[in-house]
């Protein structure tokens, strides 16, 4: 029997208050056993990020997801500030940066364009994999393995229903994750981990 993965999600929302996906998606996986959820800016307001605690955290778990909007096809402020500290030289990366070798790492955004519109026929020269590349470069530097994003895309017209299937979607991606159940190669295999597990 394959072990269960212990799966911290990293929260970098601004707004959450005033979400209408994050807030669903998070509820999704509440519950869900070997998962722990971490609020950011609630965590730290004052953007004085505790880089020992944060550590620690990381240690602790064998997959992290970056959870957040997709702000100006990049992460909100708070996320920035949390990788330039916490992810430094000598814990992990650097020849002795070795703290994070072998964990596995997941974007999990959402967009207020649809798909479509991440593609050259409809204005955006770059798709989402490829904005995200340093968020993916960042990760292969300390050592760690990068899975296809999971995307909410157009947010702005989502209708309820719709947003609350994103949700179970969500719930289902982290379910297999936790459960370790998928070959690691079949998970690269997508664009998006959604077209892979759903």
């Amino acid at each position: 029997m394959v072990p269960k993965k212990k799966i911290v999600i990293l929260l970098f929302h601004p707004v959450f208050h005033k979400s209408r996906v994050n807030s669903v998606l998070l509820n999704a996986i509440e519950g869900i056993g070997g998962v722990t959820c971490r609020n950011m800016y609630d965590l730290y307001p004052d953007y004085h990020i505790d880089i020992k605690e944060e550590q620690e955290v990381l240690q602790q778990h064998d997959i992290i997801v970056w959870q957040h909007p997709f702000y100006w096809y990049s992460s909100p402020s708070l996320m920035k500030e949390w990788l330039d500290l916490v992810l430094e030289h000598g814990f992990a990366y650097g020849s002795e940066g070795r703290a994070l070798e072998g964990k596995t790492v997941m974007s999990a955004i959402s967009t207020g364009g649809r798909r479509e519109a991440y593609s050259a026929e409809e204005g955006v020269k770059f798709s989402i994999r490829q904005l995200l590349a340093p968020v993916e470069q960042t990760v292969g530097l300390c050592r760690m393995n990068y899975l296809p994003p999971f995307v909410t895309h157009g947010t702005h017209l989502l209708k309820e229903d719709q947003i609350e299937k994103a949700g179970e979607n969500y719930g289902r991606v982290i379910c297999t994750l936790v459960e370790g159940t998928m070959e690691p190669e079949a998970l690269l295999k997508g664009e998006y981990i959604n077209d892979i597990i759903l």
